[in-house]
């Protein structure tokens, strides 16, 4: 079983960037497919990004498309959100997410998530 940790969330203003890191330990990392969810305050908690194990595959909601960038490293156990151009929008509370099926749509472990604030 794998357990992730978040890091990197913090106050930004728009048009600025994050980068959200995720650090996994107690599970082969290179078998996971890994994403990023997020939960905004009266909302449900939504899809962001997905990366495959074998790094061919990404995706990303259409709302991120063209400004987030999902990445990981399996010599280094993470996975990380490359986030620019943010928007107030994008404030929620950010969660690194681990499956062993393909880029499921529901995925079995979850970290405990890391704020990010976008205001003015």
């Amino acid at each position: 079983q794998v357990q992730l940790v978040e890091s990197g969330g913090g106050l930004v203003r728009p048009g600025e960037s994050l980068r959200l890191s995720c650090a996994a330990s107690g599970g082969r990392f290179r078998s996971y497919s890994l994403g990023w969810f997020r939960q905004a305050p009266g909302k449900e908690r939504e899809f962001v990004a997905g990366i495959s194990w074998n790094y061919d595959a990404t995706t990303y909601t259409d709302s991120v498309k063209g400004r987030f960038t999902i990445s990981r490293d399996n010599d280094k156990n993470t996975v990380s959100l490359q986030m620019n151009g943010l928007k107030l929008e994008d404030t929620a509370v950010y969660y690194c997410a681990a499956d062993l099926r393909l880029l499921p749509e529901e995925y079995e472990f979850w970290g405990r998530g890391t704020q990010v604030t976008v205001s003015s």
